[in-house]
């Protein structure tokens, strides 16, 4: 079984830039769909970005040219680097991987953008 630990978050003024982390426990060369979703209070959760073991990337629109999905197969970790942050970036971020045929959550990582 897979645990997934984000990091990174936090709170941040509008315009500015965070990144998270998402460190799995096992070799992510094989996981091919590992993405970050955020939740923010009183709505569902939803994928922001996602990449596959080819490193093809795909970003939700409110987010497109903002954010950038990358992994580090070495460092069994993926990460969302956020740029040009807005008040409405606010949200608990997770981590969503698929491995062994179930998809997998991490904990979550709160990041707060002050207007």
């Amino acid at each position: 079984q897979v645990q997934l630990v984000e990091s990174g978050g936090g709170l941040v003024q509008a315009g500015g830039s965070l990144r998270l982390s998402c460190a799995a426990s096992v070799s992510i060369f094989s996981i091919n769909y590992m993405g970050w979703y955020r939740q923010a209070p009183g709505k569902q959760r939803a994928q922001v970005a996602a990449i596959t073991g080819g490193s093809t990337t795909n970003y939700a629109d409110s987010v497109k040219g903002r954010f950038t999905i990358s992994r580090d197969n070495a460092k069994n970790t993926v990460y969302l680097q956020m740029n040009s942050l807005k008040p409405e970036d606010t949200a608990v971020y997770y981590c969503r991987v698929f491995y062994m045929g179930n998809y997998r959550w991490g904990q979550g990582t709160q990041v707060t953008v002050s207007s």
